[in-house]
C-alpha cells in the first residue's frame, strides 16, 4: 500500500505540473516549492529550536494562530516556521510578520521528508486539523521529534478506519497526541487503539472572539446599508450567488446585500456583476467615486474584509456548502447573528452544533431561505434568541488554547 501511495503522489505532482500551463492555481502550486529547501537551508540555518506549523490553508492558518501566538507569549526564543499545502493560504499569508519562516511543504516523498527534517530540525511540530503525510509522519517519528494534530476532528467514513486503510492507521498512532475537537472524535481515535487523545475544542473559537475584538470599523459599510438591513455572504461561489439572486429579488425593498466571493479574479467578478445586473450593483473597488448609499449590492473585490464585514450583518450567508466544502461560520457566529449555508455541512462540527441549537440554518433553495427571514420578520423574540444562541455558542467553547499549551509546554521545559 505504501508503494501505492507514493505512486499516488507522484502522480499528483506531476498532473499539477501539467495543470500548471493551464491553471493559476497550479502554476504557483509548482513555483513555489522550486529551490525551496535551498530557501529553507538559508533561512532555518543557526536557528535550533524551531516549532513547525503545517496549515493546508488559509483556514487552519487562521486555526493555528491563537497556538502559535501563545507559544511566542511563553516562549520567545523560539523560531515559528509555518508550510502550506496550498497557494490559497501562502500567497495570501506569505508575508505575516507572526511567523519567522513561511514557506511551501515539498510533496510527500520519503525523499523529501526526510530531507526537509534534517534540514529544519523541528523541535515541536503542528499539523492543524488534518492532512495525514504519510512520510512526514514517519521521518518525524523516526526522529523522535513529537508531532500533534490540533483541532483535528474524525468522522468513521475516513479510509484510515477502513479495513482498507489499517496501514495508514499505524501512522496515526506515532502522533505523540491529538488534539480534538469533540467526544465523538476521541472515541473513534481510541477504539481503534489510538489512546493519546485529548479533547480540546477548537482553536477557531478563540481566534474569531479576537478578531471581534480588534473592533476595526468599516464606514463604508454604514454609508451603504444606510436604514435599511443588511445580508452579508461570505466565501461565496457560483451556486450560492444564483440562490442569492432568486432571494434578494424578494428581499431588496428591505434589504442591501454585500457579497464576498471565495475568489475575486476579475473574471469572477464580472461572472457575478452578471448575475445580479437587474439591481444596482457597484464594486468596493469603484465606491470613491459613487453614492455608495444609492447602491444595492456591493462586491468586495479585495480580500481582508470579511471577518469584519460580518460585524455589521443582520443576517449572514456562508457559502460553499453546495460546492467545495462549507467555509468558516465562526467568523460570522461570534457577532451573534443568524447564519445560513447550503446543504452539505454535516462535516462541519460548528454548523452541525448550530443547526441543532436552533441559530444556523441549512437551505436548499432561495425560497426556504426566504420563508425563515420572513420568520424573523414576524416574530422579533425568535430572531433574537438565534443571536443570543450564537453569543451563548461561542462563549461555551472557547479556551482551546490555553488547554493545548499547557500539554505541549510542560514537556519542553
Amino acid at each position: 500500500m505504501r508503494l501505492l501511495y507514493s505512486l499516488f503522489i507522484h502522480f499528483f505532482a506531476y498532473f499539477l505540473f501539467l495543470a500548471s500551463f493551464f491553471s493559476k492555481k497550479a502554476k504557483l502550486w509548482c513555483k513555489g516549492r522550486k529551490n525551496i529547501f535551498l530557501f529553507l537551508k538559508n533561512q532555518c540555518e543557526g536557528k535550533s529550536n524551531i516549532y513547525w506549523f503545517h496549515c493546508a490553508s488559509l483556514g487552519e492558518f487562521e486555526q493555528g494562530k491563537p497556538l502559535i501566538e501563545k507559544i511566542k507569549q511563553q516562549k520567545s526564543e523560539v523560531t515559528i516556521l509555518v508550510t502550506f499545502f496550498s497557494p490559497s493560504g501562502y500567497e495570501i499569508r506569505k508575508n505575516d510578520p507572526i511567523a519567522d519562516i513561511i514557506s511551501y511543504l515539498p510533496i510527500d516523498t520519503k525523499k523529501n521528508a526526510k530531507k526537509f527534517i534534517t534540514i529544519v530540525k523541528p523541535k515541536q511540530v503542528f499539523f492543524v486539523k488534518y492532512e495525514y503525510w504519510y512520510n512526514y509522519m514517519n521521518e518525524l517519528y523516526k526522529a523522535g521529534i513529537p508531532f500533534y494534530y490540533v483541532s483535528a476532528i474524525f468522522r468513521k467514513e475516513q479510509y484510515f478506519f477502513k479495513n482498507y486503510g489499517k496501514w495508514f492507521l499505524k501512522q496515526l498512532k506515532k502522533c505523540h497526541c491529538f488534539f480534538v475537537q469533540n467526544n465523538h472524535s476521541a472515541t473513534l481515535l481510541k477504539r481503534h487503539g489510538i489512546l493519546q487523545v485529548v479533547v480540546t475544542g477548537d482553536t477557531r473559537f478563540d481566534r474569531v472572539l479576537a478578531i471581534s475584538k480588534q473592533h476595526r470599523s468599516l464606514d463604508f459599510v454604514v454609508s451603504f446599508k444606510n436604514t435599511k438591513k443588511l445580508l452579508v455572504a461570505g466565501s461565496t461561489w457560483q451556486p450560492d450567488e444564483l440562490l442569492l439572486a432568486k432571494l434578494f429579488a424578494k428581499l431588496s425593498p428591505n434589504y442591501k446585500l454585500i457579497i464576498a466571493p471565495h475568489e475575486v479574479e476579475k473574471s469572477n467578478i464580472t461572472r457575478i456583476k452578471q448575475i445580479f445586473s437587474s439591481f444596482s450593483i457597484l464594486c468596493y473597488s469603484e465606491i470613491d467615486a459613487q453614492d455608495i448609499s444609492t447602491y444595492d449590492v456591493l462586491v468586495i473585490d479585495t480580500i481582508g474584509l470579511l471577518s469584519s464585514l460580518y460585524k455589521y450583518a443582520d443576517i449572514s450567508y456562508i457559502g460553499g456548502a453546495f460546492k467545495t466544502g462549507l467555509h468558516n461560520i465562526l467568523e460570522a457566529a461570534v457577532y451573534e447573528k443568524p447564519i445560513f449555508f447550503g446543504t452539505h455541512f454535516q462535516k462541519f462540527n460548528e454548523a452541525v452544533e448550530l443547526v441543532a441549537l436552533g441559530a444556523a440554518f441549512s437551505v436548499n433553495n432561495a425560497k426556504e431561505m426566504e420563508g425563515k427571514i420572513e420568520q424573523f420578520e414576524n416574530n422579533s423574540l425568535f430572531y433574537l434568541n438565534c443571536c443570543e444562541i450564537c453569543k451563548s455558542y461561542v462563549a461555551q467553547n472557547l479556551g482551546a488554547t490555553d488547554k493545548i499549551v499547557s500539554v505541549i509546554l510542560p514537556k519542553d521545559n
